[in-house]
């Protein structure tokens, strides 16, 4: 039984992914707000039940410009932002501030076009990412000799290889059960199968990541819709509740700790204890894929394998769905998509899959009653958040 203060005082009622992943001539204020009202309409609400809105990386000032955006006066707002992971901290959010009365239904939305704008992602220095060009103080012994992103990744997979004998191999399965999941996806940007040659005989980006065990670029959109029990009586879907939830950080101080060990070591123990659940009472995984070692390194962290045992867990079929744990049946953002910030697609496919709004497909995940969402914010290697939510349709 869940621990949680805020279990069943509030549930998700809508969840929207726009289906498009190159949109020439939309601005990113436009999808966030057509994502919004198309999360609201699966859920039977409209603009004038959200008292409370979610919002970051947009223009202007964050969730106010939105609210004007949309004509509407939320007496919620929320902008905190902590990367890929901000949407998911959101939920928990939400779901405190509905428990506490400050709001009875909130929209959190996302909308980002990276792809129609021609921006590149996470190939700047360590102070840019994928924004500008300023150097946080704590960066700025490692900043001058041009680690990237991608390159903070790279030194967790080296590390991860060096220390427990992870293989390439064991990483490209995760890239290749990826992609054949985003071939049950219609939306997906990738859907033609690949093996594990393919992903080993694709050029490095950064030793030792190949092409294919980077996420894609893309534009994308989504919403979910966070509501009080009042409102979830009156909506049309199936909620979906929160039953546990927790959220930590790692700093930077990279030569201080150790680069396998992401901050979901925390966020995990943290969430499963709030809901009163363990691993193996999860029928499904939402990991943020940025690249093949995440789902390495955060199955390890959330105990659902030792640690350094995240290589051959993967293989043999296990995390397809079907399988023995289906981890992303999007296609993630390996093969899906991947506007910046995936938090919210997680979220999306979550819901969608406690629902079971693709049953009677490949996609469908066997009767699931409990779904796990990890998102990351920021360089997994040095400085990041993580949130963990554990949600259950029961």
């Amino acid at each position: 039984m869940s621990s949680n203060p805020y279990y069943k005082k509030g549930a998700i009622v809508g969840a929207y992914e726009h289906p498009s992943r190159s949109m020439p001539g939309k601005t990113a204020m436009q999808l966030q707000a057509e994502c919004l009202v198309a999360a609201l309409d699966d859920a039977g609400l409209t603009l004038q039940d959200l008292d409370g809105l979610c919002a970051t990386r947009i223009p202007g000032l964050q969730p106010i410009s939105f609210a004007e955006y949309l004509g509407i006066y939320p007496q919620y707002l929320e902008s905190t932002q902590v990367g890929g992971s901000s949407y998911v901290l959101y939920v928990l959010h939400a779901m405190e501030a509905i428990a506490a009365g400050r709001a009875k239904c909130i929209g959190i939305a996302y909308g980002s076009l990276p792809t129609s704008e021609g921006r590149k992602i996470g190939t700047r220095g360590m102070g840019g990412g994928g924004g500008g060009a300023e150097v946080p103080r704590e960066d700025q012994f490692e900043s001058p000799y041009g680690l990237t992103l991608i390159g903070a990744y790279a030194l967790s997979t080296r590390r991860h290889m060096y220390q427990y004998g992870t293989t390439a191999e064991q990483l490209a399965e995760v890239a290749v059960t990826m992609r054949k999941h985003a071939g049950n996806n219609p939306s997906a940007k990738y859907r033609d199968p690949i093996t594990v040659d393919d992903v080993l005989k694709s050029r490095y980006i950064c030793d030792p990541l190949h092409l294919l065990d980077c996420c894609i670029i893309s534009d994308g959109g989504g919403a979910v819709i966070v509501a009080h029990p009042d409102v979830v009586k009156k909506c049309k879907t199936k909620p979906v509740y929160v039953m546990g939830g927790a959220e930590t950080s790692m700093h930077t101080s990279s030569g201080h700790r150790d680069y396998t060990v992401s901050a979901a070591a925390q966020s995990g123990p943290l969430a499963f204890k709030m809901a009163g659940l363990s691993p193996k009472d999860v029928d499904f995984l939402m990991i943020y894929d940025a690249f093949t070692i995440n789902v390495l390194i955060t199955l390890e962290d959330l105990g659902f394998c030792k640690k350094g045992e995240g290589g051959p867990f993967v293989q043999g079929g296990r995390i397809s769905v079907g399988g023995q744990l289906p981890i992303n049946p999007d296609g993630g953002g390996l093969s899906s998509c991947h506007p910046g910030m995936r938090g919210m697609f997680l979220l999306v496919e979550a819901v969608k899959q406690l629902r079971g709004d693709f049953k009677g497909t490949p996609r469908q995940v066997k009767d699931p009653e409990v779904g796990l969402v990890n998102g990351i914010g920021g360089y997994m290697g040095t400085r990041h958040n993580t949130t963990t939510l554990l949600l259950s349709n029961k």
